[in-house]
């Protein structure tokens, strides 16, 4: 676990280290860790104080008093300046490196459809917006964090080593008939106290990394369960389903609870041992240094310089021990991101078996299309067929017998499958799914979503067209539209981006199933008149639909299809 903790660790970190902002990062963190560097040398320059300040005291020095209140003033302000500053910079890092990580995530997310075919493929992990959102800020300020200050740990224990050496004296340890001599026995003992501290802490505190990962796990989940409420909040009003829901959220509650009581547990043995081992840290050098002070070889400003120090070199060494639940938590946090990264360059790897190509004529043509799901049943075998420019055909088929799926490796999503699809060159493509997506801002947004290139006229002049110019008024009101909208308005709204558009080939996935036969019935006559040579592919149930449309393209669920001119 350890060396795949390392490689996936590394594997995350590399990237914005080697990126394009790599001189910019390598900077700021060069500042950040000098500015580190600055601290510990006045850390070292105030154990020095204490020296001197309390031999002034312990020799009745008063003339040295307000001399030395001074020297520490100025120390403590210097002190003080440089650690905000150290932790500004190292905040200003940190959003850089999380600015530019989170872009990247994104960009892998979203290109290609990517969020989509982890869906289709099976291997979408949990929360991927949790692993975008929370888990990228966490990682970022972890690692920053834990290097920054295990950096400044080292540098404090090789600088104050040198002093606790150099105060610790020389100590006999007789055993039997032998004496034998250590010296800088407190460094020593610090030593050995932390290595064993270190083990103990890590056999206390392990479990908690396995705890951590399932928390992040089931407070998303529970988070994702109300959000799904609020999205869905009208069909389960309808259906009067509050009971279930409420009994939906306290199962995934109890999942949280429950493992955080076992967090609760483990962090309860691990603070207990933590703070034992810091108090008994506070102790321990009065106990080895008091002796040298009560026979004379030490003044009282030496045994406080002492006391410091080995304080100081007891924590450096101890950088593990208190420093475990961070630890934990970024181990956790780095197999999340790195299981959600090995899953979105899977998804990325795989080869796209329908082959888009420009047709090279004005027609559509499909040429031995195979489609499949994904436990390997076949959908359509070997289909054929030549769609001239303005056709007009109707998908039909009993639910199940994979018509949507046939527009989804129309559209180059569904990825299992193969053959060819020939499009002509330039042509615009446009696919209206059932439900169609709206996203939240502004009607005017919604509309024109995904592109903004319109004018005021042009919405104004579709939405009167489809019935819609009771809406004009509220085209900047800013609001979840697809909440305010009934679904047979969202499905105009669909169909107003069409004559936006007004692509050569419409592909429609049961477009109009919310709209009565009277609208669904405008609708197609309003294409037909407005855009009178884009070419029509609808999927439906409706026998009316089939006075709108031209030809047939039937699928019976076992792979056959057969392809016929409608009797108009």
């Amino acid at each position: 676990m350890k060396n795949g903790f390392l490689r996936s660790f590394w594997y995350l970190c590399r990237g914005y280290w080697k990126s394009e902002e790599k001189w910019r990062a390598n900077g700021l963190l060069g500042i950040v860790v000098s500015l580190n560097f600055v601290t510990v040398y006045l850390l070292v320059q105030i154990n020095n104080w204490y020296s001197e300040f309390y031999n002034a005291l312990q020799e009745y020095q008063s003339g040295l008093f307000w001399p030395l209140v001074g020297k520490f003033s100025l120390l403590a302000f210097l002190y003080i300046a440089i650690a905000v500053y150290a932790i500004y910079l190292r905040q200003m890092l940190q959003i850089k490196w999380r600015i530019w990580m989170t872009d990247r995530y994104l960009k892998n997310w979203m290109d290609g459809q990517v969020y989509y075919r982890l869906q289709v493929l099976g291997q979408d992990m949990d929360n991927p917006d949790q692993r975008i959102q929370e888990d990228i800020n966490q990682f970022v300020t972890l690692t920053l964090q834990l290097f920054l200050g295990l950096l400044k740990q080292l540098t404090t224990l090789v600088a104050f080593a040198v002093v606790l050496w150099n105060l610790s004296g020389v100590i006999d340890v007789p055993i039997g008939s032998t004496s034998f001599r250590i010296y800088g026995y407190m460094v020593w003992f610090s030593l050995v106290y932390s290595v064993i501290g270190t083990y103990l802490a890590h056999r206390v505190g392990r479990q908690l990394i396995a705890l951590d990962y399932d928390q992040q796990r089931y407070e998303a989940d529970f988070r994702f369960n109300m959000v799904r409420v609020r999205e869905n909040s009208e069909s389960i009003a309808f259906y009067g389903g509050e009971k279930p829901e409420i009994e939906g959220f306290k199962e995934k509650f109890t999942r949280v609870v429950k493992n955080y009581r076992r967090i609760m547990r483990r962090s309860k043995l691990l603070n207990f041992y933590s703070n034992g081992y810091g108090q008994l840290a506070l102790i321990v050098p009065l106990i080895l240094a008091t002796p040298r002070y009560f026979i004379g070889e030490m003044q009282l400003g030496g045994l406080m310089q002492t006391i410091t120090a080995f304080g100081n070199v007891q924590d450096a060494l101890s950088y593990f021990v208190t420093s475990y639940d961070s630890v934990a938590q970024l181990v956790a946090v780095t197999h999340r991101l790195n299981g959600f990264t090995q899953h979105m360059e899977a998804v990325e790897s795989l080869e796209r078996k329908v082959v888009t190509a420009d047709s090279g004529a004005p027609s559509m043509e499909v040429e031995k299309l195979r489609i499949a799901l994904p436990d390997g049943r076949i959908l359509l075998s070997d289909c054929s067929l030549s769609l001239a420019p303005g056709s007009r055909v109707l998908v039909t088929g009993r639910s199940g017998c994979g018509k949507s799926t046939f527009l989804r490796t129309l559209a180059g999503l569904w990825p299992f499958g193969s053959g060819r699809l020939l499009m002509p060159k330039g042509d615009k493509v446009l696919f209206l799914p059932q439900r169609p997506y709206l996203p939240l801002g502004s009607l005017r947004r919604a509309i024109c979503y995904p592109s903004q290139e319109w004018s005021g006229q042009d919405i104004e002049a579709v939405l009167q067209l489809t019935g819609l110019d009771a809406l004009i008024s509220q085209l900047d009101t800013v609001d979840d539209w697809s909440r305010i909208l009934s679904l047979g308005e969202q499905q105009r709204i669909a169909f107003a981006r069409v004559l936006l558009v007004k692509p050569q080939w419409l592909f429609l996935d049961e477009a109009t199933s919310a709209l009565d036969e009277q609208r669904e019935r405008e609708m197609y006559e309003l294409l037909h008149e407005e855009l009178s040579k884009m070419s029509i592919m609808s999927v439906g149930h409706r026998s009316t639909l089939f006075v709108q449309h031209e030809q047939e393209l039937h699928f019976d669920g076992s792979g056959h299809w057969s392809f016929e001119s409608l009797a108009i």
